[in-house]
């Protein structure tokens, strides 16, 4: 089975969270859910609390995974980013050609300071834009998703279900989204 871990952290937006594992779920894709600070409860971004399936310590035992998911919301892509752990996941995600799937804030705050798609096509939140332009290291597109080879960036909350659906394209098949799609009627 196509598995994935969603790395979740403190001030994480819960929309992309949520949609991403749901929409990932119902394309056939095993999900974990990795709690940055254990296994319990973590507070996001709108003061909804999401329960990790396991703490990233637990997560990162049993790497690899096919993709490793990261929604954004400000707070919880700076805890990441933060993170030698998700560098390390990162890193070695990159390395493998495996997925990488970053939206929102987790391209221009996670991804950029982890270094990870550097010479790659990204997009995230528009007004962060300068975030990922300055470094001199991506090219910045306006699009709602970009996908380029195993790497995946998608813009915010109203884009999740996007970016999910290119998730399970790109791991499972453009059938599968297709259905997926059709019966969330998107």
């Amino acid at each position: 089975m196509v598995s994935a871990v969603l790395l979740l952290a403190e001030g994480a937006e819960e929309m992309e969270a949520v949609i991403s594992i749901d929409t990932l779920r119902r394309g056939g894709v095993d999900v974990t859910v990795a709690g940055l600070g254990g296994d319990g409860p973590i507070k996001c971004s709108r003061d909804v609390y999401i329960k990790s399936d396991v703490s990233l310590a637990d997560a990162m035992g049993k790497a690899p995974y096919d993709a490793v998911v990261i929604p954004g919301g400000m707070k919880g892509s700076e805890n990441l980013a933060a993170s030698p752990d998700v560098k390390t996941l990162l890193t070695e995600q990159e390395k493998s050609g495996r997925v990488i799937g970053a939206i929102c804030a987790a391209p221009a705050v996670c991804l950029t300071t982890h270094g990870i798609g550097e010479g790659k096509n990204v997009t995230c939140y528009p007004s962060l834009k300068d975030r990922i332009t300055s470094t001199g290291k991506y090219t910045f597109k306006e699009d709602r998703v970009v996908v380029d080879g195993q790497l995946i960036t998608s813009q915010g909350p109203g884009t999740a279900f996007d970016f999910a659906l290119a998730l399970v394209e790109k791991l499972v098949s453009a059938e599968k989204r297709q259905n997926v799609a059709e019966a969330m009627l998107l």
